[in-house]
């Protein structure tokens, strides 16, 4: 599913240029995709639309977030972490972090693996029509032995 959405987002930079589920789910099986993997990701895109809705017009102060057993055991502690991080750092207002949150619970199985965390939160950013930062960009996608120091 994460291959799919990956794909959604280098291939449409937008949701809104997606084209409907029926035209997508075709053009995702001529690429190679398997019909249970198109499956899983668009009823988890519609998901995070739902989400999104739920979630417009909240206040994007920062707050305190407390984790139930449920959502620690399914994320795992690096995605909890990763969470914080970006909260605390002023590039995951409250909104978007709740709409993290619920689509990473949404995902079976757990702990979470913190490069499918990264993942979800890339498709955030994107269904919102954001463009994360350069460093967040990098947060996201270099692993950390392969950075730079300066």
């Amino acid at each position: 599913m994460f291959d799919v959405l990956v794909y959604l987002y280098e291939t449409y930079w937008r949701p809104d240029a997606c084209p409907d589920h029926a035209q997508l789910t075709r053009k995702l099986s001529a690429v190679g995709f398997e019909d249970d993997e198109i499956r899983d990701a668009l009823s988890w895109l519609d998901g995070l639309a739902a989400s999104a809705q739920s979630h417009h017009g909240e206040p994007g102060e920062r707050s305190l977030r407390i984790y139930t057993r449920e959502e620690q055991e399914h994320l795992g502690e690096s995605s909890v972490g990763f969470i914080s991080f970006l909260a605390s750092a002023g590039v995951l207002p409250t909104a978007m972090r709740e709409m993290v949150i619920d689509r990473a619970m949404a995902i079976p199985g757990g702990p979470l693996d913190l490069e499918d965390l990264k993942i979800i939160v890339l498709m955030v950013f994107w269904s919102l029509g954001e463009e994360p930062d350069a460093l967040i960009l990098d947060e996201l996608f270099v692993a950390p032995e392969e950075r730079l120091i300066h």
